[in-house]
């Protein structure tokens, strides 16, 4: 997969005050930090920063397979060649010739950036099937420990409802605990796009949810589509639920630092670079989700106009301006949200540095309103997901400021062009 530029290195965060470690900051909130490290620590052991291997890697095997194979004679381009390298092979080749390649190469076609995106749903339906019929060979097989067929299970029921009928996956790995992305929406066709970047526990497994549905990035995504088909009903919008990184498992060292965040960032400019169109873009980046954000915030795309974090726990930078990028910068927390309460410092690379709502930081600050905690943000009917929606459609005028940032909209009004 294509990076979308070299991967940023991170010094300590400048909050605009002198180091949390020095005399004339507050002892307390040194002194908490480090009291996070060494509880974090005792509890994961430096052993999180280290995630072993989950098992084989069959996309890396798939595009190996690609690297060596051809259609009609013609050699295939490289599997890490750039998206636009990848978009020109596809655009002389004939329908048949795509279907062709699809079917032989169906993980790696699926997961090439820059393959037409009906290419890729079909690729990745195929690829879906194959999983799925793995998945409940080894669900059946009794030579397996218990717990492994029960994992099976587990995925083969996954993957039966992401090859359901009408789904539209734009990416699918089922290495280790998994990658995918799906698109809600004519993505061709999109006036205006929107990304959901989780975070925390998030996976194939955890993809999609029927209890507690908007907290996980399907029932996200859903939630926005509708809400800004509502928001803006002559604008056709593409909404896209990407859970294309590896995501911390649980809140331990993975999640307090910035290693996971840096490859998903470099996974991030990836997707958006590929998308196809001109359409601006707006990513939503919600809890460990806006760490991936902020670090990947100077290398994206212009095209992304606009980046909304909720429930953050920084973006490891200092300040909005800190982060690079030309793209309006909006933040919400709900009040109850417990995320208010970590450390918003960076210690020898622990924590994310400046929280996002500080009125220093200088984000555009909206209301979270009914949001209820920290997952409740994309949750029906809430003014958090109505802002978001109409973020997403450019209907800035109507978005809803913080109680304490009346001036949330400044310098933007109506519908910016749309």
């Amino acid at each position: 997969m294509n990076s979308s530029g070299p991967a940023r290195s991170f010094g300590p965060v400048d909050h605009g005050h002198s180091s949390p470690l020095s005399p004339s900051a507050p002892a307390w909130r040194a002194l908490l930090a480090l009291v996070v490290v060494f509880v974090m620590l005792a509890t994961t052991g430096w052993t999180a920063l280290h995630r072993p291997d989950h098992g084989g890697a069959p996309l890396a095997a798939a595009l190996a397979l690609w690297d060596r194979g051809s259609v009609d004679g013609r050699a295939l381009p490289a599997s890490d060649a750039p998206a636009a390298v990848i978009a020109r092979f596809f655009g002389l080749l004939d329908p048949g010739q795509r279907a062709r390649l699809g079917e032989r190469y169906p993980l790696a076609v699926g997961n090439l950036d820059g393959v037409p995106v009906a290419v890729r749903y079909r690729a990745n339906r195929l690829a879906l099937g194959a999983a799925r019929r793995s998945a409940l060979r080894r669900a059946a097989d009794y030579r397996l420990a218990p717990a492994d067929r029960e994992q099976a299970g587990r995925q083969a029921h996954r993957f039966t409802s992401l090859v359901a009928p009408g789904r539209q996956i734009l990416a699918f790995d089922p290495t280790g605990s998994g990658r995918v992305a799906e698109v809600f929406g004519d993505l061709d066709q999109a006036r205006r796009v929107s990304v959901i970047v989780p975070g925390v526990d998030t996976n194939l497994l955890t993809f999609e949810r029927t209890a507690r549905r908007y907290t996980a990035p399907v029932g996200m995504a859903e939630s926005l589509y509708r809400a800004e088909r509502a928001a803006a009903p002559g604008v056709p919008t593409a909404v896209i639920a990407w859970a294309g990184y590896t995501a911390p498992e649980g809140v331990g060292m993975d999640a307090a630092t910035g290693r996971l965040a840096v490859e998903g960032a470099k996974r991030l400019g990836s997707l958006v670079g590929a998308l196809p169109g001109q359409s601006p873009v707006a990513l939503f980046c919600h809890s460990y989700g806006s760490v991936v954000c902020g670090v990947a915030a100077r290398s994206l795309p212009r095209r992304v106009t606009d980046l909304g974090v909720a429930g953050s726990p920084g973006m490891r930078t200092g300040s909005a301006a800190d982060l690079g990028t030309g793209a309006r910068i909006w933040a919400m927390r709900d009040p109850g949200d417990w995320i208010a309460d970590v450390p918003y410092l960076e210690v020898v690379g622990v924590g994310h540095g400046a929280d996002p709502v500080s009125r220093g930081f200088g984000a555009r600050r909206l209301s979270a309103g009914g949001a209820e905690g920290h997952t409740g943000y994309f949750e029906p009917g809430t003014v958090a997901l109505d802002n978001f929606a109409r973020i997403g459609t450019g209907s800035f005028g109507s978005v809803v400021c913080a109680e304490d940032d009346a001036a949330c909209r400044r310098g933007i009004s109506g519908t910016d062009g749309y």
